[in-house]
């Protein structure tokens, strides 16, 4: 088939950019450079896939439209990630624009396997910009790039970046600007025989199955690498004419027979094709031994020294959330404390400033409070993804993963589901095996997400008052690792019955360790606190004002606060539930608690900041206070250090997330999936609070 060169005209007002890359090339950090916080983040129509858009500001004010796309190794569609980038690529994308220029961010340490993904975007025959990123790490290995010789065997323009120190950005920008004039071509050559095949499926695509001639000829490449006909009609949405599907068997048959294989011919072309290009543009002055890299991973990723830096450096951030976030963690109690008492002193006695003070205030300003540890979380999370650790620590889970018939890319989604669930479980749908994914969802709930931060501290505080922050980092963390052996657990147990498959072969490759970005990291961190305080102004508030209702009707005006509160709705709720939970340890009004917290785990503090009306002892009285005071009605302790860690044990296991069931249901396509996840957490949820203390009562620890 011959190569055409098509010189296109000048772009005419350039609106929308998409960036595309592989994962770890630095493209999100070139979107955050590009968008700063002029973006938002929600998800592609119909799929739970995340949509990154901004706006990028040129010259003379003018604003464009920028893309971030999922990260893709290559442009085979093998999960929704890969089909959508294929999607908007080629304008098929529901509510997406199809771009007027791609801007394909590669690593410059890694040439080869960045360059598959560009000849795939070549053969769509679309306008490419290069941004050839991480060159400050290619100079510290010491190897040289010719850009200029490069650019000009590719065909595109390319601009050399360093995007977590804004190296590059300006002249890509430029670029932008001057509306560069592009050239299309596809640089890669195949076998003759292999070509020749192309050619006729490409003709039978453009015929049969509304492609345009580029866009037919990118369709016959990736179509004969398919292992399995049926693959085919599974993964598009739209499924070829019976006629073509038996065209694509009779191809790979003839291919067989010529000695090439359909599946690898075109993979192999291109490969060869770009190993042939490097060694001249590649200079590789590198002295021989161990890097700095590999050195490093000696330790980090050894059997024995890489747990002890993995718990090390959890347990440290688990101190730091205990030490460093209480100081303005007080600062948000005072001046929720202060707004209590001013509203209480600028309104009349009555139903609304007493909602305004116990139910608003006080059951906001008991989640806001914890703002500053989550904000810590995400700091480290943030931190440990951009210096190159997180995929050692995936490494070194692997041997875990392995044991329980999962492998190390399930591991990923469970350690995003430290910050927070639902982005882990929605992660998990770059696991090929449907299995594997299924099981994956099933169990990233497990994890201990920041929303359990709120419990967990408080009820460490009443456990352990005047212990150090190194001993409650302790407990803490204690609670992180039985969420990751109940994961574990449950996983064995799915791969054993429910959702028996073989053992996945793990594949992944280790960034260099890299200087983080700081700037990325403070994004992240505006992004999820806005998120977090989102949560607080509306699911919270709306469960506070509920709460809050279910608390003080139906009215008892002679009877004392706390009878009054039995008999309301909640009251009555938690009294009905207390015969089932007193065997755990807790009676009628921490029930009120997990009823409420269902909706969000964090709102089991604002619930029992109003249960027990902190706000009227605000003066007084901290939360942790009230609950150390707290007692039966014959005078016992309620919260005893059983029961604390019995109601943390509950909080691991149990499901109290309505968000979560809804994504779990949207990733399954069914109800079945969540409310069996919903049922089983329960269950685990239940037997491990009644182990702990019911074995404690015995052990004489009650």
């Amino acid at each position: 088939m011959p190569t055409p060169t098509i010189s296109s005209h000048p772009q005419n007002a350039i609106k929308t950019i998409a960036l595309i890359g592989n994962p770890n090339s630095g493209k999100t950090t070139l979107f955050n450079s590009f968008t700063k916080l002029r973006q938002k983040v929600g998800n592609y129509p119909g799929v739970t896939v995340e949509k990154k858009t901004g706006t990028l500001v040129l010259a003379k004010d003018r604003v464009v439209n920028v893309i971030d796309l999922p990260g893709t190794y290559s442009l085979s569609v093998r999960s929704p990630d890969e089909q959508i980038v294929r999607d908007v690529l080629l304008g098929r994308g529901p509510d997406t624009p199809k771009p007027d220029i791609v801007i394909c961010v590669i690593d410059a340490g890694n040439l080869e396997r960045n360059l598959y993904l560009v000849t795939q975007i070549q053969d769509l025959y679309l306008p490419i910009i290069i941004a050839l990123n991480m060159m400050d790490e290619v100079e510290r290995q010491g190897r040289e790039i010719d850009v200029a010789k490069l650019s000009k065997h590719l065909g595109v323009p390319i601009i050399a970046t360093v995007a977590n120190q804004n190296k590059g950005i300006e002249e890509l920008k430029a670029l932008i600007a001057d509306e560069v004039k592009v050239h299309y071509q596809r640089s890669w050559r195949m076998a003759p025989d292999l070509e020749e095949e192309v050619t006729g499926l490409t003709r039978l695509f453009a015929q049969y199955e509304d492609f345009n001639e580029h866009e037919a000829f990118a369709e016959a490449v990736m179509c004969l690498s398919q292992s399995k006909r049926d693959t085919l009609s599974q993964l598009y949405r739209q499924p070829y004419r019976q006629e073509t599907m038996e065209q694509i068997d009779v191809i790979q048959n003839r291919l067989q027979k010529k000695g090439l294989r359909a599946r690898t011919a075109a993979i192999e072309a291109r490969y060869d094709w770009m190993k042939s290009i490097l060694k001249d543009c590649v200079k590789d002055r590198n002295k021989k031994g161990p890097n700095v890299t590999e050195r490093i991973d000696a330790v980090l990723t050894h059997k024995f020294f890489g747990w002890v830096f993995f718990f090390g450096i959890m347990t440290f951030m688990f101190y730091m959330i205990f030490t460093v976030a209480s100081i303005p963690m007080d600062w948000i109690d005072k001046i929720f404390g202060a707004l209590g008492e001013w509203t209480t002193a600028m309104m009349p006695p009555g139903d609304l400033r007493d909602l305004l003070v116990n139910g608003v205030i006080s059951g906001v300003g008991g989640v806001v409070i914890f703002l500053p540890q989550i904000l810590i979380l995400f700091f480290f999370i943030s931190l440990l993804q951009d210096t190159g650790y997180m995929a050692r620590a995936a490494f070194i889970m692997d041997r875990v993963m392995n044991k329980v018939g999962l492998h190390g890319k399930s591991f990923i989604p469970l350690l995003s589901s430290f910050a927070c669930a639902i982005p882990g479980i929605m992660s998990a749908r770059t696991i090929e095996n449907p299995k594997d994914r299924l099981v994956t969802v099933l169990v990233a709930p497990l994890m201990s997400c920041s929303a359990r931060l709120p419990v967990y501290t408080i009820m460490i505080g009443v456990l352990m008052p005047l212990s150090s922050g190194w001993q409650k980092a302790g407990i803490m963390l204690s609670m992180y690792v039985v969420g990751i052996i109940g994961a574990c657990a449950m996983a064995w147990l799915f791969k054993k019955t429910l959702l028996r498959s073989q053992k996945p072969l793990f594949l992944m490759e280790l960034p260099p360790y890299r200087i983080p970005s700081w700037q990325v990291i403070v994004i992240h961190m505006w992004e999820r606190s806005g998120l977090f305080l989102k949560r607080a102004g509306t699911v919270i508030l709306a469960m506070s004002i509920l709460l809050w209702a279910l608390m003080t009707y139906p009215k008892h005006p002679n009877t004392a606060s706390g009878e009054a509160l039995k008999l309301s709705y909640a009251g009555q709720a938690g009294t009905a539930l207390e015969p089932i939970i007193k065997p755990l340890g807790y009676d009628w009004r921490i029930g009120i608690g997990l009823i409420g917290s269902f909706a969000a785990r964090e709102i089991f503090v604002s619930t029992m900041s109003i249960v027990f009306d902190l706000d009227k002892k605000a003066k007084e009285t901290t939360l942790r206070e009230t609950f150390q005071k707290a007692t039966w009605p014959d005078g016992r302790p309620l919260f005893t250090p059983l029961v604390c860690l019995s109601l943390m044990l509950f909080y691991v296991f149990a499901l109290q997330c309505m968000s979560t069931i809804a994504v779990v249901y949207r990733e399954t396509n069914s109800w079945v999936w969540p409310l069996f996840q919903f049922v089983y957490m329960a269950i685990l949820a239940y037997l491990a609070a009644f182990a702990v203390y019911q074995t404690g009562k015995l052990m004489g620890f009650s």
